[in-house]
């Protein structure tokens, strides 16, 4: 296996036997070295190959020496038609693993976007949440996708979400300060509490800066959910953030795989290679029982649990094997709440679901959620979302409009 400057006057896999790849991915992007690290898992296994790459980001023409270079086969991330055409004017078989541009019709193995955003969605409203938003990219087919399919999986429900769509040269150009006035213009006017999916990783952490200037709490009132879980960037948010691992690794191994019987003589697929999603790797941005802390974990799973029962903080601390003060202080740390605002929170989201999917009185959601009466889930209601039961049932069960 080779690696840097490609051959430009070696033989060709006819006569040296050993296949000649051009890996023009990008390693900028954990999406891109997750693909990388496919190839090569499929090349260890199945080679050899001679694979020919170099660093580069995703915004990167061509190499020079591509058009003299006296290889075998191409897999790449055409991002524009230029690249897409000049990787086929080669004559080689090329797999693109990006999708933007279609028109080019180059061979396709590509993460499934419709499935990434129905397992994003289903996340969400796991979390209890009834109102919805989508920051992307406009103009990008893979962000467009994922816009469609959030709204598909929200079926009915889609009217309930609002959209935030900008063209990447106005994004990733714009000084961060105006990104953040408006990112902030959008947060305020959106119905809370909100769960946000974001088309990628990058966009996350502009986002919940957003939120902390607009003193939104994460998750309570806004929850973010990503996508590609780049692990880094994932943690460098505050909160860290959720987000949907959408196996990209496995669409590397996939394109060599296809390339492979490329080279063999196989006809080209009629369609694209759609490659299903890992899962989503539920992180603080979206949920609020994310710990590493054993003992925070056993309390949040029986808040969750038993807190519409009635149980109290005491009765929680009471199963966990270290002292109630030692478990507040540690509870606090990781998750910011001390234990009775967590049953508060837990029995408040169960209270908002009653609401919006039953006919139940409201003394009966009162109970049925673990407070002690009507008055007091009243009370809840306007302290943290600023209405009433009855009136948050009437803004989540009437029409809304969905804004472009």
């Amino acid at each position: 296996m080779a690696s840097g400057a490609p051959r430009l006057d070696g033989p060709r896999r006819g006569s040296a036997g050993t296949p000649q790849v051009a890996l023009l991915v990008e390693t900028s992007l954990a999406s891109g070295r997750d693909i990388l690290a496919g190839i090569t898992q499929y090349v260890r296994v199945h080679g050899p190959w001679g694979l020919y790459h170099e660093a580069r980001s995703l915004e990167q023409g061509l190499p020079g020496w591509l058009q003299a270079w006296k290889g075998d086969g191409i897999i790449v991330r055409a991002q524009n038609r230029e690249i897409a055409d000049a990787v086929k004017a080669t004559g080689l078989p090329v797999i693109d693993v990006l999708g933007v541009v279609p028109e080019a019709g180059l061979p396709l193995v590509h993460v499934d976007d419709l499935l990434i955003a129905q397992m994003a969605v289903e996340h969400l409203l796991e979390q209890g949440f009834h109102h919805f938003g989508y920051f992307g990219i406009r103009g990008e087919n893979w962000s467009e996708s994922r816009r469609d399919g959030l709204l598909r999986a929200l079926g009915r429900a889609a009217n309930r979400a609002t959209l935030l769509e900008v063209p990447r040269s106005d994004f990733f150009r714009a000084p961060w300060e105006f990104q953040q006035e408006d990112l902030v213009d959008w947060l305020l006017a959106l119905p809370k509490p909100v769960g946000i999916m974001v088309a990628s990783d990058q966009l996350g952490p502009p986002l919940l800066e957003a939120c902390h200037r607009a003193g939104l709490a994460v998750p309570d009132q806004v929850a973010v959910v990503g996508v590609d879980n780049d692990d880094t960037l994932c943690n460098v948010c505050n909160p860290s953030l959720s987000s949907v691992d959408a196996s990209h690794r496995e669409v590397g191994y996939r394109a060599a795989e296809l390339l492979g019987r490329l080279l063999h003589g196989a006809p080209v697929p009629a369609g694209p290679i759609l490659i299903r999603p890992m899962g989503l790797v539920a992180r603080r941005s979206s949920d609020g029982t994310a710990t590493e802390d054993p003992h925070v974990a056993l309390a949040l799973r029986l808040i969750r649990e038993h807190a519409c029962e009635g149980w109290s903080a005491a009765r929680v601390a009471e199963q966990i094997p270290v002292s109630r003060s030692v478990l507040q202080r540690r509870f606090r740390r990781e998750t910011g709440r001390s234990l009775q605002e967590e049953i508060i929170r837990t029995r408040l989201r169960h209270a908002r679901k009653l609401l919006a999917e039953t006919d139940l009185p409201l003394m009966d959601v009162a109970v049925a959620s673990g407070f002690k009466h009507q008055e007091y889930l009243g009370m809840i209601f306007r302290t943290s979302l600023g209405k009433t039961p009855a009136a948050y049932r009437r803004e989540i069960r009437g029409p809304r409009v969905r804004h472009g």
